[in-house]
């Protein structure tokens, strides 16, 4: 009868803890985070360095006791670039793994999608990567670490027009969020300067042959072609124009930040200007850890997943595994100081940020200057 009496004051013991501070609260001994993103398929090069730098800061937190002596447990979903796996990866992480928030997702398609599920669940969601307008509007749970497109694309705009001195404006984007989305914010600013879009042709994400738009754009006399776009088609887009005979200068947004774009297009990539977000202090660092870690490079997404992974992070130590108070956590950040640079949020959830300019030399970005938009001036930040 005692050794039954002991075990069951044990069990009582245990379900009182496992209900204890609410029901997202845990007694275990684990605190579990989520990540959605592209692992495979033709954005994997986004999802994997995004993935590995999340890794690299549950993996350094652990080693630095964990948070509040409890282990990090990070798992991860993959969403191969498409809205409908990266909604099932939600599903999983949040019911059945029973995540206390989420880095990602990485597309801005997926991220869209995934954010309506989030805000409905009351699940923190901070995207390193998606950049449309609208993400962070479709709810206070949704939180981003890049720049939204609206910044970059009025940056970009002004810097052509004002700093490069382009004319005339030739534009070959995708139809999808994000090209578009970069694509309009330009146009906009761009006139607003006095710019001219001589011509816009687009295409379809997965598409191989470029060679019809690319042949307009030649034919129309531009000063410059900007290429919005991912990786791959830029890739491609940058080798046809040269097979063309195409010498004007290409523009582009931040998809251009993937190291991968070298291995796949090489010299091709010489000379292309382009936006991104701007390096912080402790990049260096940052940079050589991730190596180490990976035998790669990291991208510039791959800092913003860092800072993002760290700032959960941070928000669990504060506030508890309760989803609510998460949010709340990171809402209320101020002046952190991550490889970003000091990351403050907007009461939208959008970073506070300002927008730099590079130029590919010798197959590697050169820091051009960091820049904004204020009142339709563009001023350079120092």
């Amino acid at each position: 009868m005692k050794k039954f009496s002991v075990v069951l004051l044990v069990a009582l013991v245990a379900v009182a803890a496992a209900f204890a501070g609410g029901s997202n609260e845990s007694a275990a001994s684990e605190v579990k985070i989520g990540f959605i993103g592209p692992l495979t398929g033709d954005y994997a090069n986004y999802g994997v360095r995004c993935y590995q730098a999340v890794q690299l800061a549950v993996n350094e937190a652990n080693a630095a006791g964990g948070i509040n002596g409890k282990q990090i447990t990070l798992i991860a979903e993959d969403s191969e670039g498409a809205s409908d796996k990266a909604l099932a990866g939600f599903e999983k992480l949040v019911n059945n793994d029973k995540v206390c928030a989420i880095v990602g997702a990485v597309l801005t398609g997926e991220t869209l999608a995934v954010a309506e599920k989030a805000q409905e669940e009351g699940v923190l969601l901070i995207s390193p990567s998606a950049s449309a307008d609208g993400v962070t509007d479709i709810g206070d749970f949704i939180f981003r670490t890049t720049p939204n497109d609206g910044l970059q694309g009025k940056v970009a705009g002004y810097y052509f027009a004002q700093v490069l001195g382009v004319k005339n404006l030739g534009v070959l984007y995708a139809k999808n969020d994000y090209s578009q989305g970069l694509y309009e914010g330009m146009k906009e600013a761009f006139e607003a300067a006095g710019g001219k879009i001589a011509l816009a042709e687009t295409c379809m994400v997965g598409d191989k042959d470029f060679k019809t738009q690319l042949t307009k754009l030649r034919n129309a006399n531009v000063d410059a072609v900007y290429i919005p776009n991912y990786t791959v088609e830029m890739a491609q887009q940058l080798e046809q124009a040269a097979q063309l005979g195409m010498s004007m200068q290409f523009l582009s947004g931040d998809g251009f930040t993937d190291a991968q774009i070298y291995s796949l297009a090489g010299d091709y990539t010489n000379g292309v200007i382009y936006t991104g977000p701007t390096p912080g202090k402790e990049n260096a660092a940052f940079v050589s850890n991730f190596k180490k870690a990976f035998d790669v490079d990291p991208g510039t997404f791959s800092t913003n997943a860092y800072d993002a992974a760290n700032i959960v992070i941070a928000a669990i130590a504060k506030a508890g595994t309760d989803r609510t108070a998460i949010r709340n956590a990171v809402a209320a950040t101020k002046d952190y100081e991550g490889v970003l640079g000091t990351i403050n949020f907007e009461s939208n959830g959008d970073l506070v940020a300002t927008t730099g300019v590079y130029l590919v030399v010798n197959q590697a970005p050169v820091f051009q200057g960091n820049y904004t938009v204020v009142d339709g001036v563009l001023s350079e930040v120092k």
